[in-house]
């Protein structure tokens, strides 16, 4: 047997490929959570951005800015929205 080769034993075929594909959704599902969780939720959004995130048009992100459905923040002479703020704005319908 070489170096390099693996031998598995007592292991039948469905059960390797099961416990890879738990061990690669775990994997997944860590980085998915560290990633979104922590950087994601505190992201200035441009106007540009926010329109694109919610498939509308300048003027209806201007309308709903001034109607107080979403919050902006100025910096710079810049416009942001912060991300989670605008996720949180998407209500369910019923």
């Amino acid at each position: 047997m070489s170096k390099d080769a693996i031998q598995f034993i007592n292991c039948n075929p469905d059960d390797f490929k099961n416990d890879i594909l738990d061990n690669i959704d775990k994997k997944i599902s860590t980085i998915f959570k560290n990633h979104f969780s922590n950087s994601k939720q505190e992201d200035l959004l441009t106007r540009n951005e926010v329109c694109d995130f919610l498939k509308i048009n300048l003027s209806t992100l201007w309308a709903w800015t001034k109607k107080g459905k979403l919050k902006s923040y100025g910096i710079s002479g810049r416009v942001y929205y912060k991300r989670a703020e605008v996720e949180a704005a998407l209500t369910e319908l019923k």
